[in-house]
Order: C-alpha cells, then sequence, then structure tokens
C-alpha cells in the first residue's frame, strides 16, 4: 500500500515509506506536485486575513507543541552524535525551547508584514487611452530542499503562503523527525484558516530519489530551492528542470582597514567569527592592511584564540603571530563553518578588494573603515550580495533586515539577490484595461 503523503503518520510510518519501488515512489510524488499546483491556485486568490490567521495559528502551535517538537529533535540529535555529523551541523540541527520561540515568533513577524500580491510596480495610461499596470504576484509552485536546519521548515511554509504559493518541503534525513513534528503543527492549522492543506507538504521519505522525481515536474512545479552544502546545490542545479534559486557557499570576509578604529574591528571581527560560526553569514577569513597589522593583528588574534579560533595565516600573519598555523591556497576557498579562521595582511584596499572578488562566494563582505571613500571604493567594487560597512556579517540574515524571515541568501544576480523574503517569492504580471480598444 502507498502511503498518503497528507494523512496524519507518525514520524516512523513516514520513515517506512523508504521501502517503497520506484514506481511507488514517484506515484507519491507526482501526487504531491499535482497536489500542490491545485493548492496554488487556490491561493491565488485567498485572503491576506486567512494567511496571516494561518501563521499566527501555527505560531501558537509551535508553542503548545515544544515538547513535542524537542522530543523530536532529541531523536534527530542522537542519531546525529552517533553518525559523527561535525559540530556545526549539530548546533545547525539542534532545537531548544528558545528556538522554537523564535520561530514562532518569525511566523508572527511575517504576518505582520504587508501582503505583497497585487502590488502596482509601475503603470501608466498611453495615448491611445490603455492603462497599463505591472502587478506582483504568486510564482505558484516552490520546491524548497535543505539540510539540517530545521527551523527552515516553518521559515520557508510561512514566507511562500503568505505570498501565495504553495510548497513541497523536503528536508534531510538527519533533521526527519524535527521536520516532521514541525510541519504537523503548520498542516493542522491550514484547513481551520480556510487554506488547502495541500499548500505545505513535506516529502514523507529520505529516499534521496524523491528529489530527482519532483525535479522533474516543471509542469507543476515553478522554483526549486536548495538550501546547503555545495554538493546539494550542484546536483539540484544539475537536475532541476524549473528554475532554481541557488544559495551556495558563504565564504565571508571581513577587511580592516588602515583608517579602522581599533575597539570597534575587534569587536566586529569576534562577533562574526565566534557569535555563532556554524552560519553561512559567519566570517571565514580576515583581511587586514599592513599599516596596522603589527599593531592590530596580534591583539585581534588574542581575543579570537581565546575563543578557540583556528588561525590560519599567509606568511606575513604568521610572522606577527606565532601560534597561526600556515593557511594553504585551500584556505582562501573555504567556508569552514567552525570555529577556524583564514588571515591575509593586504598592501591595500585594492589589494583586499581583489582578493574577496577572486576567493569570495559572493555572499557578504565587511569593511571596518572611518575613511568615506575607502567606504564608497569597497561598496561599489566588491562583488557580493551584501555589503557590511562597520557591521558584522552576521547581519546578512532577512529577520536582522527587516525581512521577517528568509527562504535562503541568494549568491544568484537573477531574479533575485542576497536575503529572500515575501517579494523574492512573487513575479510580476502585466495588466491591461482598455474600453475596446483594437490595434490598427
Amino acid at each position: 500500500m502507498i502511503p498518503d503523503p497528507h494523512a496524519h503518520a507518525s514520524a516512523d510510518a513516514a520513515t517506512s515509506a523508504d521501502a517503497l519501488s520506484p514506481d511507488e515512489l514517484k506515484t507519491i510524488c507526482d501526487h504531491m506536485a499535482d497536489a500542490a499546483q491545485r493548492a496554488a491556485r487556490k491561493l491565488m486568490t485567498a485572503s491576506g486575513a486567512a494567511k496571516d490567521a494561518w501563521l499566527k495559528a501555527s505560531a501558537r502551535g509551535l508553542i503548545a507543541q515544544t515538547e513535542a517538537i524537542l522530543a523530536a529533535n532529541a531523536r534527530d540529535l542522537d542519531h546525529a552524535q552517533n553518525a559523527g555529523l561535525s559540530r556545526a551541523a549539530i548546533d545547525r540541527l539542534r532545537l531548544d525551547s528558545n528556538r522554537i520561540a523564535e520561530i514562532a515568533h518569525a511566523l508572527e513577524e511575517i504576518a505582520a508584514l504587508p501582503d505583497p500580491l497585487g502590488e502596482t510596480l509601475a503603470s501608466s495610461i498611453r495615448p491611445n487611452g490603455l492603462e497599463v499596470r505591472k502587478v506582483r504576484v504568486p510564482l505558484g509552485v516552490v520546491f524548497m530542499i535543505y539540510e539540517s536546519r530545521p527551523n527552515v521548515t516553518a521559515d520557508a511554509a510561512a514566507l511562500c503562503v503568505k505570498s501565495g504559493n504553495a510548497v513541497i518541503l523536503r528536508g534531510g534525513s538527519e533533521a526527519f523527525h524535527s521536520n516532521h513534528a514541525l510541519h504537523r503543527v503548520l498542516a493542522d492549522a491550514l484547513e481551520p484558516a480556510g487554506l488547502p492543506r495541500e499548500a505545505v507538504q513535506l516529502v514523507p521519505v529520505t529516499d534521496r530519489a524523491a528529489v530527482g522525481h519532483l525535479l522533474t515536474r516543471s509542469d507543476a512545479i515553478d522554483l526549486a530551492i536548495p538550501r546547503g552544502g555545495a554538493g546539494l546545490i550542484r546536483r539540484v542545479v544539475a537536475e532541476a528542470r524549473m528554475p532554481v534559486l541557488k544559495h551556495y557557499d558563504g565564504n565571508c570576509h571581513v577587511y580592516i582597514d588602515q583608517y579602522a578604529d581599533p575597539d570597534m574591528a575587534e569587536a566586529i571581527i569576534l562577533n562574526a567569527k565566534v557569535q555563532r560560526p556554524g552560519v553561512c553569514n559567519a566570517a571565514e577569513t580576515l583581511l587586514i592592511h599592513r599599516a596596522i597589522a603589527a599593531t592590530m593583528l596580534p591583539r585581534i588574534a588574542e581575543r579570537l584564540l581565546a575563543h578557540g579560533v583556528e588561525l590560519r595565516g599567509d606568511p606575513e600573519a604568521c610572522a606577527l603571530v606565532p601560534a597561526m598555523t600556515p593557511a594553504t591556497p585551500e584556505d582562501w576557498d573555504t567556508e569552514y563553518l567552525d570555529l577556524t579562521l583564514a588571515v591575509a595582511v593586504v598592501d591595500s584596499l585594492d589589494a583586499a578588494i581583489e582578493h574577496i572578488n577572486r576567493h569570495g562566494s559572493k555572499h557578504t563582505d565587511a569593511i571596518v573603515s572611518r575613511d568615506l571613500e575607502s567606504v564608497r571604493r569597497f561598496a561599489a567594487r566588491v562583488d557580493t550580495a551584501a555589503v557590511m560597512i562597520n557591521a558584522s556579517t552576521r547581519f546578512n540574515d532577512g529577520g536582522q533586515l527587516g525581512l521577517g524571515a528568509e527562504i535562503g541568501i541568494s549568491t544568484d544576480k537573477l531574479h533575485a539577490r542576497g536575503p529572500c523574503g515575501l517579494r523574492e517569492l512573487t513575479t510580476t504580471k502585466w495588466i491591461v484595461t482598455g474600453s475596446g480598444h483594437i490595434r490598427a
């Protein structure tokens, strides 16, 4: 018997679906894609009040179900530790009552945001009397594939439904029980709010073949969003038959200019590296101007080393800080997601910009400087999704930038770049109104 992906099944029951034959698995995936397309058509005309009511009910449900969610997360954590997952991966996976409260609060913040649908982006009346408007409309169906972070289950569902899209969620096997517990709360709140239950679906199996099946359904799925390691993203890009919004590595840099305030520079690099090293907007490389390196770098290194950071430097940096390990060529291109930092001394602002544009991942890069001309040149010339000026890279985050939450941080340039919130999950439609106009 093929399990119903929309049934109120337990996580264990859903896991047993991994014994399905390829044909049975394809049937489930096709059913989900078709159901999501039907739900998306209903969501196109759903009221903002209904969507906000669902978000608020889901937030209350998450708080009410905290104990059950934490129990599911504990099962995932036990398995992750036994499987030898890295410290950074376990940190991304871990939930506690505070993190669940933060997830619930993010849903409430999204509910408070203006509905982007129907917004007029441009309008004009042509000389012949035609009224022309360009308005925001939903994308349709989003297929979200992600690893480790259970909060993405709620964030992605909330942003998609608020922007009028149905979503199919496929979390990593390491967070299977956590994702299932979160999804149950979200799904149970849909119909009471007047929305179709199929608007938020979770792939009920850990078999990776399910991802491949769904990536072929460009007739029903309008956008795929992979959020995870480079291997996952490369696979999705290679197999997807629909557009892909990519969230590649976060090889983020902090450049300390010769005109930097020393106390500010120290605080920013410490926060960017240490506050939460296992996330994509944590700093991975420190660049420091040669004019201040001899006085500033040993001071900064002492603070970083005291927090357990392993430093890997170029020859000049190693000469200034004996505890530093010599960097390899690969270090400049690495997203560590851990307490490791590459360090280089640069001759100039231009050298720092050149280093970032050669080795960076176009995610987030910061400058610490009191010189307006240095700041202006850095912001204009660094090819990145977000430039931080005298601020930590950790602020490149949807919630921190006022989006309520984010579905990811795109390192693409089309159609969205940087943190992707509600507006980035819409497209446009031209509406032309006449009064019997015909073209000569």
